[in-house]
């Protein structure tokens, strides 16, 4: 039996602690608006964070990345390890924008060496860094990842479909990878109505850095690139 006599008062106590987290909030909303709201289009890529460097799909992301940014996009990451440092490292060797939006976590993650010194950005909230992923991509690419990699992916998917933000590509790499997600989706969720056949235009399931490009050149304009809200 709980021994807690007074939950009102301890309730208070908690709510006015939240009240004082918001100015911290505001803070990592504003830095985050100021600083990539000057860096120009930039295309965001997600994966595991445990992707090791003589694993395939790392040198993929790298290749991927590089080719983005010769392309005359700069690149997004979650600024850790695995294949964000792939697809930082990729950026960098192509001499473009390389931008890290790194999480305080007890595990796993830190800063990887190869985002640019003043595009590293670090956030206490998961919440504030996921709408910086959001707002200023005009593409995500989501190579193989874990539990974070498929938040973010289905946390997009969710905005566009409900015109929240305006629609970008959202390229899946990696066919073997990701068809039994697909085959999930569709044999799930659209056969139970549960989404329309529209909603499955919204991605598109890729192999290649060539088909990347392919995908964000089908998509994009040069008078297109703004902002998604």
């Amino acid at each position: 039996m709980s021994t807690n006599k007074h939950p009102q008062k301890n309730w208070s106590a908690i709510k006015a602690n939240d009240s004082w987290a918001l100015f911290k909030i505001m803070s990592e909303f504003v830095e985050g608006y100021e600083r990539l709201g000057a860096i120009g289009p930039c295309i965001s890529i997600f994966g595991s964070a445990r992707t090791e460097a003589t694993d395939p799909t790392y040198q993929l992301t790298k290749k991927i990345s590089y080719a983005i940014v010769k392309h005359g996009y700069g690149v997004i990451t979650g600024g850790g390890p695995g294949i964000m440092e792939a697809a930082n490292r990729g950026a960098q060797e192509a001499k473009g924008l390389s931008v890290g939006l790194n999480i305080n976590l007890p595990f796993e993650q830190q800063s990887n060496p190869y985002i640019d010194t003043d595009k590293s950005i670090n956030f206490e909230y998961f919440f504030v860094r996921k709408v910086m992923f959001v707002k200023y991509a005009q593409g995500f690419v989501v190579m193989p990842g874990g539990l974070g990699t498929l938040d973010e992916l289905f946390e997009a998917l969710t905005l566009i479909q409900t015109e929240k933000i305006k629609s970008f590509p959202i390229l899946l790499v990696g066919k073997n990878y990701w068809s039994g997600l697909m085959e999930w989706i569709k044999s799930q969720l659209l056969t139970k109505k549960n989404i329309s056949p529209e909603d499955l235009n919204l991605i598109e399931v890729v192999d290649t850095p060539e088909e990347v490009l392919q995908a964000l050149d089908k998509f994009h304009t040069k008078d297109s690139f703004r902002p998604n809200f």
